[in-house]
């Protein structure tokens, strides 16, 4: 018979190894399957003064030609570059005078968008100007502020750069700071994660934009993996990570990180992937309940709701 303390320690042991593989192990294509929790990626990052110095990489921006607007997952609409790498604006900078406050190490890692040739694109013409910085570059300007590209967005798309050190932020179309509007139809913002009220299904998860997300049946959660892959992303979008301190309603130990197949990260509950639906037109829309006898709304505790 085991005696008391060795019925301790083993049950210890135990305890740490079903910790330690919370959601199972990923395959290969989907890396490691202990991920940490949906805010860790933040607390993670190294810290900085503010400038984002110490970040990796060139990140020249030299890209010139017409910009544009794309529509992110998490951020809502954001201004890119000529070549689709997301752009900027610091806090400490001004727009009334025009001014960056953003030299040295900090244009290391926040390299300033030259004016050159660049074009209005998607953007108000009226907004577009430059201005001069103390290096001799003429530097773009949208709505007055100078803006940047980060030397960590490797990637077209990518928004590294968001929310770094608490004030850099991705530049919206009217110059403003991407992912930080009011609630659709006015209001307060609505936080990251939180339950919606709807008729027929009750309470359901909703993203900080206030869509609606889902779970997709052929997915795994022992080990964790995304089964929407190639064409199915045109549809059903992979839902980003968010700060599991700001979430509503919902328990943030459920919450978790998947590592795509393709590096990108992708939030998850009670193990299992989760997404928007490009058809949900606006915020509160459920048509993508039931599409395929696959897809189906997400109630508090990860279950699918039918």
């Amino acid at each position: 018979m085991m005696n008391p303390r060795n019925l301790t320690l083993a049950a210890a042991a135990t305890a740490l190894l079903l910790g330690a593989t919370a959601c199972g192990t990923q395959t290969a294509d989907g890396g490691d399957g202990a991920q940490p929790p949906a805010g860790a990626q933040a607390a993670a990052r190294p810290a900085t003064d503010g400038y984002g110095a110490g970040a990796a990489g060139s990140g020249a921006a030299t890209a010139s030609g017409p910009l544009s607007v794309r529509t992110d997952a998490t951020l809502g609409q954001v201004v890119t570059d000529a070549a689709g790498f997301t752009l900027y604006r610091f806090d400490k900078d001004t727009a009334k005078p025009s001014r960056s406050a953003c030299a040295g190490d900090c244009a290391k890692a926040w390299p300033p968008v030259p004016a050159g040739d660049t074009q209005a694109g998607g953007l108000d013409p009226a907004l577009i100007g430059s201005v001069k910085r103390a290096d001799g570059v003429t530097q773009l300007t949208v709505a007055g502020r100078p803006v940047y590209r980060f030397a960590k967005d490797t990637a077209p798309g990518q928004t590294n750069g968001q929310g770094v050190g608490g004030t850099w932020f991705a530049v919206t179309p009217q110059g403003g700071k991407a992912g930080t509007a009011a609630a659709p139809g006015g209001g307060t913002a609505l936080p990251p994660l939180s339950l919606a009220d709807d008729d027929e299904l009750g309470k359901i998860i909703r993203d900080g934009r206030g869509r609606t997300l889902y779970r997709f049946t052929k997915d795994t959660a022992w080990p964790m993996k995304s089964n929407c892959l190639g064409a199915c992303l045109e549809k059903w979008r992979p839902a980003k990570p968010v700060d599991v301190n700001k979430v509503q309603g919902i328990d943030p130990g459920k919450l978790s990180v998947y590592t795509r197949p393709d590096g990108t990260k992708q939030l998850a509950i009670d193990c299992w992937p989760l997404y928007w639906f490009t058809g949900d037109k606006t915020p509160g829309d459920t048509d993508g309940q039931g599409v395929g006898g696959t897809w189906f709304t997400v109630s508090a505790d990860g279950k699918l709701v039918k």
